[in-house]
Parts: C-alpha cells; structure tokens; sequence
C-alpha cells in the first residue's frame, strides 16, 4: 500500500473552499481547511499539484515505492493570511483618522497589499497556494 498524505494548513482566507487535489493531471480528492487525508496511489514518479478555483500550486514531483508514505503539506501563499487583516486595519484606520484628523492619505498603504494579491491572482495564479514534501519517504509498518 502506497500512501500520500496531504495536511492543509488552516487559514481563515481560504476556508470555506476546498482544495482539489492532482496526480498526474488527474482529480483524485478534495482536502478541506485543516484537514488531513491520505490517498492510495501506484508506486511510481508522479507529479502532484492542487488547486482552488483557477489557482494552483507549483508541481512537485515525486518519487514513491511500493509500502512508503510521501507527506505533504499544502495551504495558502506565504503570509496571504496576514495581508487581508493588514489591508483592513489600513483602510479602518484611514477612515478614523480621515474623519478625525482630515489625514487623507493612508488609503495609499493598501495599494501594494492590493497589488500584491492581484498578482497572485492573476500572473502568479500558479504560485497561489504552496505545496512542499514534509516528509521524505518513510515505510509503512504491516500488521
């Protein structure tokens, strides 16, 4: 039995969708947020990617044998669950203080977090979510 177990990381931005998961191009189960699932697949070189609606992790390859278990760890891009509560802080803060203290330009400090996530959803739609081996090849004990 040939095992590959994903674990997703739980993130607030991403958690009420699913994400697909592929082995060589072909669907082989979904993971939810937080969860943990492990897959039977052929011994063998596969490449491995997942995906939430049109974005998609980089592939990873990997080379698995007969009685081995490859983990995973799967989740969104790197500090993607910090740049949503920095981009909300920015803009509540430009409204106190545009009110309060007629001081108009803060809102100029959720540009580049603006920018940043329409690059990942447009260009680096394929470096969206993160996918990494957390573990090499490691047997699997018989009963």
């Amino acid at each position: 039995m040939t095992t590959l177990r994903f674990h997703r990381t739980s993130e607030y931005n991403n958690m009420l969708r699913d994400f697909k998961i592929y082995l060589d191009g072909k669907h082989i189960g979904n993971i939810a947020n937080g969860e943990t699932a492990d897959f039977v697949i052929e011994a063998g070189k596969h490449i491995v990617i997942t995906k939430i609606d049109w974005c998609m992790s980089p592939e990873v390859l990997i080379d698995i044998h007969e009685n081995e278990i490859i983990s995973l760890k799967t989740g969104g891009f790197l500090h993607g669950r910090f740049i949503m509560i920095l981009s909300l802080i920015i803009i509540a803060l430009h409204f106190v203080l545009a009110t309060l203290a007629d001081f108009n330009y803060l809102i100029f400090l959720v540009l580049p977090i603006f920018l940043l996530q329409i690059y990942y959803i447009t260009v680096g739609r394929k470096k969206y979510l993160i996918l990494k081996k957390t573990s090499m090849n490691s047997p699997i004990s018989s009963i």
